[in-house]
């Protein structure tokens, strides 16, 4: 399938429901500031509509379609408000809740009409014939107010299966009373894409009404299943940046949009968008406060990170052989991940990739395969820990270690105190640039009492860390080896402002592991400020 229609035009719609199904998911509550934000993020990447909420149903949503029209000038996307169509026994004209459609200044509507006949009747409490005058009513009285309308057929593939004939109907009565696009809803999120493509078909040679598809993630098949009415002649498709959306989300924008633009041969965005695909990604996640997914299609940080040596082999000789797109067309960047599974391929394309030339020194690579694989049998992890990768590998390269001070012990105290409060407290002893240095901190607990002490001890010297800030900490308990004893690995990532590095450390206790996670993130730091070691 190949077209030249965008996203923003008439011919195919990307349409974007996160500011108001995709904010259903639980842990996501967003404010006016955020859904503004992330509008704006929206936009940028070139979708052609935003569902901004549901103006009238509570405050927040009215406040955010007033501000939107001030504050934000769309460059790509038109702002759509969501609403329901008019009560039953009434008039589209006089419903209060039309009424707010219409005063919030969007120039689409959608409206969610019931097509499954029993939600008409146990959910509405009103007849099957009602349901459908109440849908030309109010399709009909918004065209007239000069609002473009979406009608989205809620249950629709539940209902089609009760009772197709009278689903059918409903898309009907939509599409003749003036609606663009009428959308069919999977909203159990039950179907499998075999079954969207055969009824997506049907409706369509039925109604001959211009199809849209709205799909929930319940069998994981969203995405299948919107590329599936694609398939069929859906024109439209919602979806939500990074599936967000109720219990187990939606359609994600994301790999949909890259499938139709990469697979299908679809140009759905602005020229140069999708290479915008893996920040827009992120900066969302980043407003909604969620960690976005390490493994989600074409955006996540492991959607294109090789860790089988047999793999980096390949990669060596040709990128592609190992990787359906390149990276870079979505904005994302190909990674090498070390760990025993590590050959030599492996550690010469990480090495290129950290900028470090091996020069082919096939004694040095096996040594340094070797190393790895020591290493992470004694319960080390470099595939997730980058910057202690680094320094192993400079420390080989350079053949000694880069060190800016040396440690002469450091302990940590956990004070128990009668009222059940808990003192903290860590001593450090190091050299530096030739001197001794005793420091002491107390923190919110050991390790960051350790932490503490060692910036103290350190910035007077170092003053380039005083940017430094633990952005994260990963304890795991690894296999016990005799009684209760066990090994404890810890991943510390650390952050300057321009950028985040993890380290990590291994022993036989948390704190002893934390310290070695620290003292490779210090190290790290210095290093990327560009400071020559000392000792």
């Amino acid at each position: 399938m190949t077209t030249k229609a965008n996203a923003t035009d008439d011919g195919f719609h990307v349409f974007d429901t996160t500011l108001r199904d995709g904010a259903q998911r639980e842990g996501i509550n967003l404010t006016v500031a955020d859904k503004l934000t992330i509008a704006r993020h929206l936009d940028d990447f070139g979708v052609g509509y935003i569902e901004g909420g549901w103006p009238g149903a509570n405050p927040r949503d009215t406040e955010f379609f007033a501000r939107a029209q001030q504050e934000i000038t769309f460059r790509n996307a038109r702002l759509v408000a969501f609403g329901a169509t008019r009560r039953a026994g009434g008039s589209a004209a006089e419903d209060p809740q039309v009424k707010a459609l219409l005063t919030s200044g969007a120039p689409v509507v959608t409206l969610v009409a019931k097509a499954h006949d029993r939600h008409v009747e146990l959910a509405l409490r009103t007849t099957l014939e009602e349901n459908l005058e109440m849908v030309r009513d109010t399709v009909s009285h918004l065209r007239e107010q000069g609002r473009r309308v979406f009608v989205d057929c809620e249950h629709f593939f539940d209902g089609y299966r009760a009772n197709a004939a009278y689903a059918k109907s409903v898309v009907r009565a939509a599409y003749e009373a003036g609606a663009e696009v009428v959308i069919l809803c999977d909203t159990n999120g039950g179907m499998l894409p075999a079954q969207i493509q055969a009824v997506v078909s049907t409706v369509l040679a039925d109604t001959g009404a211009r199809l849209g598809i709205h799909a929930q993630d319940d069998t994981g098949c969203a995405v299948a299943n919107t590329l599936a009415a694609v398939d069929a002649g859906a024109t439209h498709v919602q979806c939500t940046a990074n599936g967000y959306g109720e219990r187990v989300g939606n359609a994600n924008l994301f790999p949909v949009v890259a499938a139709l633009e990469l697979k299908y041969g679809m140009t759905v965005l602005p020229e140069g968008a999708l290479a915008e695909m893996t920040r827009i990604s992120h900066a969302v996640a980043e407003v909604v406060n969620l960690a976005p997914s390490t493994h989600q299609p074409y955006v996540g940080v492991s959607a294109f990170a090789h860790k089988a040596g047999l793999h980096a082999s390949a990669i060596k000789v040709d990128p592609d052989l190992y990787q359906h797109i390149d990276p870079e067309r979505v904005g994302n960047t190909m990674r090498m991940l070390v760990s025993d599974m590590a050959g030599r391929a492996s550690i010469e394309l990480k090495g290129k990739e950290l900028g470090i030339d091996l020069g082919g020194d096939r004694a040095l690579v096996g040594r340094v395969v070797e190393r790895v694989k020591e290493r992470e049998l004694q319960g080390y992890t470099y595939e997730a820990a980058d910057a202690s990768f680094e320094l192993l590998l400079r420390g080989e390269v350079e053949g000694r270690s880069r060190r800016y001070f040396r440690t002469e012990s450091w302990r940590a105290i956990v004070e128990d105190r009668p009222d059940g409060s808990h003192a903290n407290e860590a001593t450090v002893k190091l050299w530096a640039k030739g001197e001794r240095i005793v420091a002491t901190a107390e923190g919110n607990g050991p390790v960051n009492a350790l932490d503490r002490a060692l910036r103290v001890a350190l910035e007077r010297i170092y003053p380039q860390l005083a940017k430094l800030e633990l952005v994260d900490y990963k304890v795991r308990i690894l296999e016990g080896r005799t009684g209760t004893e066990s090994t404890t690995r810890v991943l510390i990532t650390t952050g300057d402002g321009t950028g985040d590095w993890a380290t990590v450390g291994v022993a036989e206790n948390v704190i002893a592991a934390s310290w070695q996670a620290l003292e490779d993130a210090y190290t790290y730091g210095l290093l990327r400020a560009g400071i020559e070691p000392t000792e």
